[in-house]
Formats: structure tokens, sequence, C-alpha cells
């Protein structure tokens, strides 16, 4: 079989399982976000929390409780970190730096995930337990949480409840991805990942010399690091390394795993709003955006322009052999896509184009199908944009599931787009200005394409590396901690504000002016003002980096 082939198969496979998934977990979703009932074990967690989980809260409130939970947890992990080497399980390792502890406190809290320093040499395994782990159940659950509240407002009438961050914030975890996650990582150690509590092994090698292999509770943080679209590996290498990522059926659902959820909540904005079609729509956009970039990023890989490529024949350089070009290129385009941010290659030796499309990925807003959650009120805002384009063709009062479109909520979808570009374009100059580009392994359009990414990865909060790019010093990880914190925290505060507005409306009645969003031709300008929106911000950075090195 052919490597384009098996390529093929690859995807599609995973194109099939997803669209039968998408109907049973997104009515899962659905069943516990909508639901009323609270098990004996939430009760306790409410009564702990001391919230009324009949409370209805507005977005105000809703936003303070997001703030405030992410504030908490921020300290709590930095903490963690500091105090590491007094704690069980330490395994003997240092104290994190302040400014390294900063940065992963902020990267795991945000769901970005980014990693400055080797897990397995850094970190203890209580940390990587009960720090690193708990944060990617709590902060994919933030995620579906905002989302949900953002549906609340389309499907609300002249309310201003948004329902309740803590009984959101409870059910997801405790009823979607801890049990997900247990099964998930049953399936992990079958196929091979590691789960235990060693300190390492010493082997000898085949030079005569000796190296310890970290083990460790592996499977258990691999599974809710796709699951939750988180990233952070256990070790440096990723889920390129065989302990988290043995096998290519493993690759295989570890893909699985980070597309599952955010491909079925569009099937949760259907029901809530009484329109399944306006779910199908929105998953449509996912598919379209999704299929391209996993097609191209596959055929600028397969096809493997450059030199060296060229002359083997593949473009395997940083790839792992048991995955080959198609099967990583896949991953490359999914993580990416999803705001995962983890890698079992590495992106900086891909093809010059090859590596730009994880970078596309990202600048697109991570909306194809985005992280859990974020994708969701990604692409409902910039859903939100396309009628209000689409209004000012036909001289109409743009309309959206029933909500009127006016100048309040455009502001704030237009507010929500700024966000990241200006994040990604300021800091990436910034670093240029001040001279610490000089971090970066390679000079010319390569060079400027390593600070690029790192910007465009930790303002989107994906967490992925471009590699070839030094980010261990002080001004690194604080201004990378920086672009996470603002790229998280004020867009959730928009979508939150837009909600608020939307629910106080009064739905409208459809009527023959109104522009019908659940067709072919609705997908087709939401995907249009998508790809426009990105090329108008973005082209001139890439015109200097990938796209000059690739041509």
């Amino acid at each position: 079989m052919g490597t384009a082939t098996a390529g093929t198969l690859f995807v599609v496979s995973l194109v099939v399982v997803l669209a039968v998934a998408h109907r049973p977990v997104g009515d899962h979703l659905y069943a516990v976000v909508a639901g009323r009932r609270h098990s004996r074990i939430e009760r306790g967690v409410y009564r702990l929390v001391g919230v009324d989980p009949a409370g209805e809260q507005s977005w105000g409130v809703y936003a303070r409780s997001v703030l405030a939970f992410s504030a908490v947890s921020i300290l709590f992990l930095y903490a963690f970190q500091r105090l590491q080497q007094h704690l069980w399980l330490s395994l003997g390792v240092d104290a994190v730096p302040a400014h390294g502890a900063w940065n992963t406190a902020v990267s795991f809290v945000t769901n970005t995930n980014w990693q400055w320093y080797a897990g397995e040499s850094t970190m203890g395994h209580l940390v990587q337990m009960a720090g690193l782990a708990v944060q990617n159940f709590v902060s994919a659950a933030v995620g579906i949480a905002v989302a949900v509240a953002l549906v609340r407002g389309f499907a609300g009438s002249r309310t201003d409840g948004l329902g309740n961050f803590w009984v959101d914030l409870t059910r997801i975890v405790l009823r979607v991805l801890l049990p997900l996650s247990v099964l998930g990582a049953i399936v992990l150690m079958l196929g091979g990942v590691v789960q235990n509590l060693s300190a390492g092994t010493e082997i000898g090698t085949l030079t005569g010399g000796t190296q310890r292999i970290t083990g460790g509770p592996v499977a258990s943080q691999e599974v809710i690091k796709e699951l939750g679209t988180n990233g952070g590996g256990f070790y440096n290498a990723n889920s390129a390394h065989p302990f988290e990522n043995p096998t290519t059926w493993t690759n295989w659902f570890e893909i699985l795993l980070l597309l599952v959820i955010p491909f079925s909540l569009p099937r949760v904005f259907g029901r809530m709003t009484g329109q399944p079609r306006q779910g199908h729509a929105v998953v449509a956009v996912m598919a379209v955006l999704a299929v391209a970039s996993v097609a191209l990023t596959n055929v600028f890989e397969l096809a493997g322009d450059g030199t060296v490529p060229q002359a083997v024949g593949a473009a395997l350089e940083g790839k792992e052999v048991r995955f080959g070009v198609s099967d990583s290129a896949t991953f490359a385009a999914a993580t990416t896509l999803t705001s995962t941010g983890a890698v079992n290659s590495s992106h900086d030796s891909y093809t010059a184009l090859g590596g730009m499309l994880p970078m596309v990925n990202m600048m697109l807003g991570e909306v194809a199908p985005g992280g859990v959650g974020a994708g969701l009120y990604g692409l409902l805002v910039l859903a939100v944009v396309t009628v209000f384009v689409a209004g000012l063709m036909v001289g109409r009062t743009p309309e959206y599931v029933g909500k009127r479109i006016s100048s309040r909520e455009i502001k704030l979808a237009s507010l929500y787009f700024l966000v990241t570009p200006a994040l990604v374009l300021a800091g990436t100059a910034t670093a240029f200005a001040t001279g610490n580009n000089a971090t970066a392994l390679n000079t010319g359009p390569h060079g400027l394409s390593e600070v690029l990414y790192a910007f465009t990865s930790a303002s989107n909060n994906n967490g992925s590396a471009f590699a070839g790019l030094t980010v261990g010093t002080p001004w690194w990880n604080t201004a990378l901690g920086v672009c996470m914190l603002l790229g998280r925290f004020l867009p959730i505060i928009l979508v939150l504000a837009l909600a608020g507005s939307l629910a106080r409306q009064r739905p409208v009645p459809a009527s023959e002016g109104t522009l019908p969003t659940h067709r072919p031709l609705f997908v087709g300008m939401v995907v249009g003002v998508t790809v426009i929106l990105v090329a108008l911000t973005f082209l001139p950075a890439l015109a200097l980096g990938p796209l000059a090195e690739g041509l």
C-alpha cells in the first residue's frame, strides 16, 4: 500500500468515526448541560464551594466566576511548582524557577499547555498528577462552560441568566471528561502507554553507557491532554515519545480523542436553540476547513519540496518512522486546528509551506473544530460577523438564530477577533525590536517563522512549538505568559458579554427577508469570511516568513 493511500485511509476512518460519534456524544453533552438533577457528589461540591445550584448568573457574574476560579488555579499551580522539592514523589527535582513557574501555571490554566521545559526532568510525579493533569480537566471544562453560556444567550429570551458557572464546571468534569478519560486511559495502556509511579530505570545502551528511562503516570495524563485539547506532554518529546504514543493505532486514537468533543458540540448548539439544522451548518463549516487543512498539509509534506527531501524521496526530517509522513502531517493539522498543541513530530523540520499550514490553522482562530468549547464559541462569533456582512449587502438588520445583530453585538464580535492578532503581531515585533529573536536557531525567513509561530501558539492558546527557538528565558517566559493570559480571558469576557446581550433580546420570527443560516450558501459564506479575515490580518507576516521561504 502506498504512503498516500495509507494516509487517505487513516483520515477517512477518522472522518467516519467522528460522523458516527457526533450524535451520541453531542446528545450526552446536551443532557449534561441542560439537565436539572444533581448527583450526591455534585451537591457535595456545591456545598463545599458555597453555591446554590439553582441560582442563575448574569454574564458579569459568570465572567467573574471564571476569572476568580482561574486566578486561584494559577496561584495554586505556581506555588505547587515552587515547592515541589518538598513534596511527595518529587523524585529529587528542584523547584521550578519563578519565571518558568509563572509561565507554566498560566499555560495550563489557560488550556494552552505551552512547555518551555522537559517534563521528565523538571516536574515530579505529584506536580504532574495533582497540578498539571488536574488543570487539564478544569481548563477544558471552563472552555465548554463558556460555549454553553453563549448558546444559552442565543436560546434565551428576555433574561439575564446564562446558567451557573460552578454547576457547569462540576457537571462537565464529573459526567463528561472524567468518565471518558478513564476509558481512554485504559485503551492507551493496552496500547503500551506507560502508567506507574516509577522513579526511573537504568538501562545499558548499545555504546556501553547507561541511560535513565523515566516512568510515571503517563496514560492518565495523555488521555486528558488530548480529550481536553490541552497538549502538555509528560515527556519533552510529547506525543513523539514511545511511552506517550507507541504505535500507529494509538496515534489514530489520540487524534480521535482531540477531535471528538469539539466536533460534537455543534449538536448541543442545535438542540439548545431548538434548531438542529443550525448545528449541522456549524459542524459543516468546521469540516470544510478541517478537511482542507489536513489535505494541504499532507500534500505539502508528501511532495517534499526542498533539496534534501527530494533527494531521499520524502520529508522525513523531524518525524518518527513508526508514524511516517502522512500520519505525522495529519496529527500536526489536527492539533493546531483544535488548540491542542500536542506534537508527534517537529513542526520546525516541516517543509516551508507544510510548516505554514499549522500556523495558519491557529491564525484561523482554531475554529475547525477548535478547542473544547473555544472552537464553538469562536465559530459562533464568526457566524455573527457573517450575518452582519450579509445584512450590509442587502440593507437589512442582520439576524442569527432569531436574534438581531445590532451595533453592540457586532462591536463585541469585532473586539473578539482583534485581540489575538494584536497579541501575535505586537509580540513578534517586540521580540525583534528588543533583540530577543536572537534565541532563534535560524535567521532570515525561517527565523521569523520560528518567532511568529511562538506568539501565534501562545496567543491562540494552542501550545505547540515550532522548535528551533530557545524560550526558557525570563523575557520569553514572561512575554508568552502575558499573551496566553490575555489571549484566553479577554475573548472569554467578550463572548460572555455577547451572550448577555443576546439573552436579553426577544426572539425575532423569521420572515421572507431573513437570511437562511442553515444552508450551504451560509456555510460557504462563513468559510469565506474566516479565510478573508485571516488573509487580511496575517498575510504580510506570512509573506515575510514561510511564504518567502517556500517560494
